[in-house]
């Protein structure tokens, strides 16, 4: 019996572009909202503002993930999406439940609502591709 080699599917293909493409528009809308906050007012909010960083951090970084492909693209996607999905639930609990904690918003306030939902939808989308596009000839 021939086995037929199946091709590999990479994250960097098909609707994985248009992923990549989100993260790319989030990370530039992060950074440019948490440079422009650090920069001119930070003693305000110090948490939110750092935290909008980091949110800024991990959208270049999973999107360099997603488009690098390859085993260690998937496994720094994999990491950044998680990461993500974690600070999502636990910042937005957070903001909801303490909002002096969070005197300012950040991308991920109350679950990413000033972006549409976005931020929250944003991971779990990361990992279904990350998921659907994995490597199943083991």
């Amino acid at each position: 019996m021939v086995e037929t080699a199946t091709p590999r599917r990479t994250t960097n293909r098909g609707p994985g572009r248009l992923l990549i493409a989100v993260y790319i528009l989030f990370a530039i809308a992060a950074t440019s909202r948490a440079a422009l906050q650090i920069v001119t007012k930070f003693d305000e909010a110090p948490v939110a503002y750092a935290l909008s960083a980091v949110a800024a951090l991990i959208y270049i970084v999973a999107a360099i993930g997603l488009a690098r492909a390859g085993h260690t693209g998937r496994r720094l996607a994999l990491a950044c999406c998680s990461i993500e999905l974690v600070g999502v639930i636990a910042v937005g609990i957070l903001s909801l439940a303490d909002r002096q904690l969070f005197p300012d918003e950040t991308v991920w306030s109350q679950f990413g609502s000033g972006y549409g939902y976005v931020p929250l939808v944003l991971p779990m989308l990361g990992l279904f591709w990350l998921w659907r596009t994995r490597d199943t000839a083991r």
